[in-house]
């Protein structure tokens, strides 16, 4: 495996969007090119060894996209964190604050495990709050939360303090817009 494929040159940069001022890192240039995506998909499988995990929970919609490989190449079940209305079965909701409105996430009741070990995988890492949002969800409903995995981190809108206490791990990070 290449652990030095140079991720920045597929992810694809958009100014102003979704809004004015905003730098959006766009993942789809990695989905483009196929030897980019195996790479991410083998340094997540990389980064999970020595790990306890019982499952991946997977954040909509792009952590989906990483999530599902992996959990395929490691035979463990896919947990789906969605928003509201999207999922068939009794749900448990979370809401959380952005930094311009509120979302919620929502877990099936069905799929939370209790004293199971969860890794939480999503495409872009940036405040933390969809995350913990959705940790909490596990942590309430007596899971473990084995640590967070993302293809793109922005440490400068400070996850690692809003995710302390678990291990962080992305592929590539940003330090500004």
């Amino acid at each position: 495996m290449d652990t030095n494929y140079d991720l920045d040159s597929v992810i694809r940069k958009v100014p102003d969007f979704p809004k004015q001022g905003v730098l959006y890192y766009d993942i789809t240039g990695i989905l483009a090119v196929p030897e980019a995506f195996r790479y991410c998909i083998d340094r997540l499988e990389e980064l999970c060894k020595g790990r306890r995990i019982d499952a991946i929970a997977a954040v909509e919609a792009r952590g989906f996209v990483f999530a599902a490989p992996l959990a395929d190449r490691l035979s463990l079940p896919l947990i789906l964190v969605r928003k509201p209305g999207k999922l068939p079965n009794k749900t448990i909701k979370k809401r959380f604050d952005l930094e311009y409105g509120s979302d919620m996430v929502c877990v099936q009741e069905v799929d939370i495990e209790q004293g199971s070990h969860v890794l939480f995988v999503d495409d872009l890492i940036a405040t933390g709050g969809t995350l913990l949002a959705a940790a909490t969800i596990f942590k309430e409903h007596g899971a473990h939360v084995e640590g967070f995995l993302g293809v793109i981190g922005l440490p400068f809108l400070n996850y690692e303090k809003v995710l302390e206490g678990h291990p962080v791990d992305v592929l590539q990070e940003y330090h500004g817009e």
